[in-house]
């Protein structure tokens, strides 16, 4: 009997798993439903492009597990498909004795989980990878790189077409309920007009919108997701020669995020950032951008308050970044000297859907639900990118297992 399967979402994530479905499964009807008008419209389009390594998560999680796997099956991929993918490396700089003690407990975690080459260095030699960049000491991580993940996702969703799938750009989920025997979606494809369908089985991979898919699933409220938009600087053409690979801060485990870096992309174009500030929309990527149900949902969640108690410096410190030009720059010049406020233009913003426990932590790892016939990724932020296609993996073979 063919199986009549509904993906929701068309980021990489949502699409790297109607491919996935469809290599496993040949005969299923698979039909990725997308809201916007093309895919990767929002978190997989408006990221850094970095193919992280694994560096920093803790040995045995979802995070760390499928990071190391995704990278291997994204390097293979982008090579099958002849995807850029650059190997630029990354330098974890440590500007005083405290982060310099940090980077050996990342190193730690690193090897445990696998990152090849990774290696402690000196001022010395980070000034010969990176001449440009000053700090006393850095971790460095060689085999780090950078893809543009937009591309990634065209590719795949040109698989997954190509194996059946049908792939519904404009149409946005907005109801869900099981039967004994299957899930009917409702979908609204503009304006008013919304249509009905029958499937065995529902992927919600909605970004942004998880928990609100989650919750028309009939799951409960928590993780939800609080928008925090991730504003960029971008290098003047004739000054990107600054850096030649990541260079990153060493995280502070008493922030939530893990600050300014500069990052290089495929295209040539380099980064500056991204911040952290509580966006004022779900899709808000700008000041501009205000949604007045979005920020009254934020209001009447005690996630966010208790969250706020606990980080509201972070906070203040992020809304001054984001309103001021030369605290942004300074932010980058502690580990680029040189760096002027003329060298900077303005560039893009993303949004992290980042979910919080009912207490107000951070849900750190990778999170998926599964309720009846629905099964939802409830908090998938960096490296979902990354870790896409494990990911997939993960989620067809949990459902195989299921049914």
């Amino acid at each position: 009997m063919t199986r009549r399967i509904a993906v929701i979402g068309g980021g990489i994530v949502g699409v790297a798993v109607a491919r996935e479905l469809l290599q496993r499964e040949p005969d299923a009807e698979v039909t990725v439903f997308e809201k916007e008008d093309r895919l990767a419209a929002h978190q997989t389009g408006r990221n850094s492009g970095v193919v992280h390594a694994g560096l920093y998560y803790q040995p045995g999680s979802a995070k760390a597990l499928l990071c190391r796997r995704g990278v291997g099956l994204l390097e293979d991929y982008c090579a099958q498909r002849a995807i850029p993918r650059i190997a630029c490396g990354k330098v974890l700089v440590a500007l005083d004795e405290a982060e310099r003690a940090r980077l050996g407990e990342i190193e730690n975690r690193a090897r445990a989980n696998g990152v090849p080459g990774i290696r402690l260095i000196g001022a010395g030699e980070l000034r010969e990878l990176e001449p440009h960049v000053r700090g006393i000491a850095a971790l460095h991580s060689p085999s780090t790189s950078i893809v543009d993940f937009a591309e990634v996702t065209q590719a795949l969703a040109g698989d997954a077409v190509g194996a059946g799938a049908k792939i519904l750009l404009g149409h946005e989920v907005i109801g869900m309920r099981t039967t004994t025997a299957e899930v009917v979606i409702t979908v609204r494809t503009g304006g008013s007009s919304t249509t009905t369908a029958a499937f065995d089985q529902a992927i919600a991979c909605g970004g942004l919108q998880s928990d609100r898919l989650a919750e028309m699933a009939g799951d409960g409220p928590d993780p939800v997701i609080m928008p925090f938009r991730g504003e960029y600087y971008a290098l003047k053409p004739e000054r990107r020669d600054l850096v030649n690979g990541l260079v990153y801060p060493v995280p502070d485990p008493r922030y939530p995020f893990l600050g300014v870096h500069v990052t290089p992309r495929v295209d040539g174009e380099v980064l500056i950032g991204p911040n952290a500030v509580l966006a004022l929309a779900r899709e808000g990527y700008s000041w501009k951008n205000i949604s007045v149900s979005d920020l009254l949902g934020v209001a009447r969640t005690p996630a966010f308050w208790r969250f706020a108690r606990q980080h509201w410096r972070t906070g203040i410190t992020e809304m001054y970044g984001s309103l001021s030009k030369r605290r942004f720059v300074a932010a980058a010049r502690a580990y680029v000297p040189e760096l002027d406020d003329d060298d900077v233009v303005a560039g893009n913003a993303g949004i992290r859907a980042q979910a919080l426990d009912a207490d107000g932590g951070l849900v750190d790892d990778f999170r998926i639900s599964m309720r009846h016939r629905i099964v939802v990724l409830r908090n998938a932020p960096s490296p979902a990118a990354t870790s896409a296609l494990a990911i997939a993996e993960h989620v067809v073979a949990t459902i195989a297992d299921e049914t």
